[in-house]
């Protein structure tokens, strides 16, 4: 009896490759960890190509990344680094190639992470985004402070606690966000830029409480970093516990211990500003009653002196008049015929040379005491 072959279905390589394409297309949103090997990048491709090996087995599973979504990345992926990523099987149908298209990454692995973030640490201080040379001022009495904070945050209630008892006066401008996760550095950099814009803000307070290196990593993320060293106004980080130290405690202005020292840093105490207030005005009070008495001296010893000054003026002219007198006396004529001698006149006329006169010639003679009448005897050359 004759058989029938059974009917084979046959796929062409090209239609075989698009339908399998098709079934891995719904194998998507999985997470697959590995080490990141064989990194090709270039600018001029808008895509990434790496590989994910299992350090264990060696296995390796081809994976492609958007650059954009790669670039986005801080710190940047290095070879060698432990990643979980997530992501959508996908064939390439031409050559039948099978991938891995990364949609998310995150490091794996304390110790990955510190050498990463040591490696941006060095990077932007090269760029000096940490010197000192940057750091502004904290305002002494600010208008409004800004405070970034995670939602129900405990912090937040002790920044607002310390900062309304010391200083009820100032405004409090409160921006709640992600700070843990994934998306928390691109939602920290959004509040703190809206935080900065606020009207009246003077200063903004970056308020964390403390957490597992992982937890505090989006405060080092390189987005958060600049944008923290790029903010218009003073920035007070209090992110983690004092022995904590994310990026973006350098690139603040102030770091503070906890957030409420945080709030005893920007705003003043009421309760001390007003002993300083106090001791100011009795200062000035002090002051007052000192200039007031060494004037009121002063002015005594002014009338003392004008009171004194004319008896001195009359003391001082009568005592020259007296020396003018003496030295008018020492000159005077009746002082030489005082001492012997004798004014000689003829017509009137002081004789000084006996060539003026004659034998015979009446002259008269003034003295010491009264005068004579004579008359020219003899003339001698």
């Amino acid at each position: 009896m004759e058989q029938t072959a059974p009917t084979r279905k046959v796929y062409p390589v090209a239609a075989f490759n698009r339908r399998l394409a098709g079934y891995l297309a719904r194998v998507r949103d999985v997470w697959v960890e590995g080490e990141l090997s064989e990194l090709r990048r270039n600018p001029a491709w808008a895509t990434v190509f790496l590989t994910l090996k299992d350090p264990g087995s060696g296995a390796c599973l081809p994976a492609t990344m958007p650059r954009s979504a790669f670039d986005a990345l801080a710190p940047a992926l290095a070879e060698g680094e432990r990643v979980q990523a997530m992501g959508r099987l996908q064939l390439y149908e031409a050559r039948g190639e099978l991938s891995f298209r990364i949609t998310a990454v995150e490091r794996v692995g304390a110790g990955d992470h510190a050498a990463a973030l040591e490696r941006l640490r060095r990077t932007l201080a090269d760029e000096g985004l940490f010197s000192a040379e940057r750091k502004r001022p904290l305002p002494r009495f600010p208008r409004a402070v800004g405070l970034l904070t995670g939602v129900d945050a405990a912090a937040r209630g002790d920044v607002v606690a310390a900062v309304t008892t010391r200083y009820p006066a100032v405004r409090l401008v409160v921006a709640e966000t992600r700070v843990q996760g994934p998306f928390a550095p691109a939602a920290i950099t959004r509040a703190l830029d809206a935080l900065a814009r606020s009207e009246g803000v003077d200063v903004v307070i970056l308020a964390r409480g403390g957490g597992s290196f992982e937890d505090l990593l989006p405060f080092s993320d390189e987005r958060v970093v600049r944008a923290v060293a790029g903010c218009p106004v003073p920035i007070v980080s209090a992110v983690g516990h004092e022995q904590d130290e994310p990026l973006c405690d350098l690139a603040a202005d102030v770091r503070a211990a906890t957030p409420t020292a945080a709030a005893r840093l920007v705003v003043p105490d009421l309760d001390e500003l007003r002993g300083w207030l106090g001791r100011a005005r009795q200062r000035l009070g002090d002051g007052a009653t000192r200039a007031f008495d060494r004037d009121r001296v002063r002015l005594e010893r002014s009338r003392e002196r004008l009171v004194a000054a004319p008896g001195l003026l009359v003391e001082r002219r009568r005592a020259g008049l007296d020396r003018t007198g003496v030295r008018l006396q020492a000159l005077s004529p009746r002082a030489t015929l005082a001492r012997g001698y004798a004014i000689v006149r003829s017509e009137g006329a002081v004789l000084r040379d006996t060539g003026a006169v004659e034998i015979g010639t009446p002259i008269d003679v003034e003295l010491g005491a009264g005068g004579l009448a004579a008359r020219v005897e003899e003339v001698r050359p």
